[in-house]
């Protein structure tokens, strides 16, 4: 592909000349002017440079001039085309790369006007090592940077680890690390209860571990009936030999196979690899149910919800959809699909082109495979079926908020802050944030205290310092909150991005609380944000919270008002975050003794001194006649130890 540097179409030649354009039809007008007939990318960029959106075309020239034509086009390419100030290209060398450009630039910008996958998780897989002479089992996500054959991809982190469970009780693989597996001297837990065959210290030779293994892989190869028929036949010998206890070890393996088996739920008989989408919409929403099928076995699903204009087909979705999904994930030989999407044979080439097999895209109409799709189908429709009632639920009670708390319009976006220490140490803020469609937890925020002028244990100093820089950087990168709601939506926009300023503050706290939050914010410019107070009731019960407003007299809400459980959940979540980031970083500084510093120390002998003295406090203060009594520590390491912490010379 033509670098992007060398074939950016903004050249003081392509643009517009700067005379005011009453519309973006003539913006886009002047561009076609210079524009080739080679295929490529485009943006289209509104005023203030945001991108608005991105596509991709066999011929630029022709793609982009059907947007100066003012007739047959949809009221969001019109709202878009208005908005338009500015475009951008990348020419490209075949049309299929500007395909996966597209994919690419789309997920990297997330313009306003396109579909957009939300969720785009990796997906975990299972691992076995081959840098090892006892190869260890594990789940796997990210760069594929181990020498080590993978499978998958499963569905989610539970399906993955159910399944390596499973299959340490099938082929007794270890999951420990190396580290672990090189420390042992006699056999752990896994051994006893029967899922590892302990080659750690010589319980199974290596040269029969390494036939577990062998074992491991043609199961996940989708060669299960060849083990099992192993299996049986090791069984039937060792029951005829008298040696029921080697019998009962395959009884249970081959239990552990079936069990494997038997959870993964519909399984094809004649398609060994494939992702299954099927798309499904309802109430300006879509939902896309994914499938994963490898060795003829069912890893697992994944509703998506992208955000697509509710005037956009199926079709549109999906094949928009089907794009972004592969920009960083394999692709399987076969994708099915249940609806025929626009450029099907150019999808199936460019994934091709980026894998090392040839990759089909179909819509199957009859058989297996349309069986596969159907069911796929059925999962989306459920699965948009909960995700519309959740958010009517949701809905209602942000209206009772609105009512609850006289907001001028039901809120889009909740922030919650709330802050963790011990006795002021390992500080920590957190900032949870809930819309209409619950917990957007890809917009939670934690803040590490950094300030040495508040006194430990300040909760008021601590609310000052993350009110001061979540504002200050909103105001830096989004400017002054809109008078207007800038989350409102718009008749020619099916979906808007996750609102930047949020429409209601809840704090964790009374009146000094709030008042502190509101000198913080009126110091920084903010003075019409909503703020409220939620103070604990007489001995923490729950159900007796007090709420305080500016200027307001504090009020409790009914026990039963569903209002109230709602604040209480979103409370309890910023609470739980809050305390979740504060024990994380308060184990990090615990595993970081500064006994590694030294060297010579090794995690042996750090273990050995922190059994010995119990914490790296003690070690520190420890006289040299005390370090010379912990077992494994010879009188240089002894001296060398003393020495870093007294700065004496060993």
């Amino acid at each position: 592909m033509t670098e992007e540097s060398d074939t950016e179409r903004v050249a003081d030649s392509e643009k517009a000349p700067e005379k005011k354009r009453s519309t973006g039809f003539e913006v886009i007008a002047e561009f076609v002017r210079h524009l080739p007939n080679s295929p490529g990318v485009y943006r289209m960029l509104n005023a203030n440079g945001d991108v608005l959106y991105v596509g991709k075309a066999k011929s630029l020239k022709k793609r982009v001039s059907s947007y100066t034509r003012h007739g047959n086009q949809t009221n969001r390419i019109l709202r878009m085309i208005q908005l338009t100030a500015s475009m951008e290209f990348v020419t490209t060398a075949t049309e299929t790369e500007a395909l996966l450009l597209e994919a690419n630039l789309i997920k990297r910008l997330r313009p306003r006007f396109n579909v957009l996958l939300r969720d785009d998780k990796s997906f975990p897989y299972i691992l076995i090592g081959e840098d090892h002479e006892a190869p260890q089992i594990t789940k796997h996500r990210g760069a594929r940077k181990r020498k080590a054959k993978y499978y998958g991809p499963f569905a989610s982190a539970g399906a993955v680890n159910n399944t390596i469970n499973a299959l340490q009780k099938a082929f007794l693989l270890r999951t420990c690390t190396d580290s672990f597996y090189e420390s042992r001297t006699r056999p752990c837990l896994l051994f006893q209860i029967k899922r590892c065959a302990a080659p750690c210290t010589g319980e199974i030779s290596i040269e029969n571990y390494r036939k577990l293994v062998d074992e491991a892989h043609l199961f996940l190869t989708g060669k299960s009936q060849t083990v099992r028929k192993e299996m049986s036949e090791c069984m039937q010998q060792a029951s005829e030999a008298l040696d029921f206890e080697r019998a009962a070890i395959y009884r249970d393996r081959i239990t552990a196979l079936s069990h494997v088996q038997s959870h993964q739920g519909i399984n094809p008989q004649n398609t060994e690899e494939a992702d299954v989408f099927a798309c499904y919409q309802d109430a300006g929403q879509t939902c896309i149910q994914v499938f994963f099928f490898r060795t003829g076995q069912n890893w697992g699903n994944r509703a998506y919800f992208p955000k697509a204009d509710k005037s956009q087909t199926e079709e549109e979705v999906l094949g928009a959809f089907l794009a972004q999904f592969y920009d960083n994930k394999p692709c399987p030989r076969l994708i099915l699909l249940s609806h025929a999407i626009e450029e099907q044979d150019l999808v199936a080439e460019a994934l091709s082109s980026k894998s090392d097999h040839k990759v089909t895209v179909s819509t199957p109409q009859r058989g297996e495979k349309r069986e596969l799709v159907e069911h796929a189908h059925a999962n989306a429709r459920e699965a948009l079926g909960r995700r519309l009632a959740e958010t009517t639920s949701q809905v209602r009670l942000l209206q009772g908020v609105a009512e609850v708390f006289g907001l001028p319009d039901l809120p889009k976006r909740i922030e919650v802050y709330d802050n963790s220490h011990i006795q002021g140490t390992n500080a920590v803020g957190g900032m949870i944030v809930a819309g209409t469609e619950g917990f957007m937890k890809n917009q939670y925020r934690k803040f590490n205290i950094k300030s040495d002028d508040i006194t430990p244990g300040d909760d008021y100093g601590m609310m000052r310092e993350v009110l001061e820089r979540r504002f200050s950087r909103l105001l830096k990168e989004n400017g002054p909150r809109p008078e207007k709601p800038e989350n409102e939506k718009s008749e020619d926009n099916g979906h808007t991005d996750d609102p930047a300023w949020p429409d209601l503050l809840l704090i964790d706290g009374g009146r000094g609380q709030l008042n502190a939050v509101s000198e913080i914010l009126a110091n920084l410019g903010v003075h019409d944000l909503p703020i409220v107070g939620v103070a604990k009731g007489p001995d923490r019960d729950a159900g007796r919270e007090h709420f305080f407003l500016p200027e307001k007299d504090s009020f409790m809400l009914p026990l039963r008002d569903p209002v109230l459980y709602f604040i209480q959940r979103l409370r309890d979540e910023a609470h739980r975050f809050a305390i979740g980031t504060h024990r994380a970083k308060r184990s990090k500084q615990i595993s970081q003794t500064g006994l590694e510093d030294i060297p010579g120390i090794g995690p042996a002998r750090k273990r050995a001194l922190l059994h010995h003295f119990g914490t790296a406090k003690a070690v520190r203060n420890a006289a040299l006649s005390d370090l010379l009594a912990v077992e494994g520590i010879s009188e240089q390491m002894a001296k060398t130890i003393h020495a870093y912490f007294h700065d004496d010379n060993p």
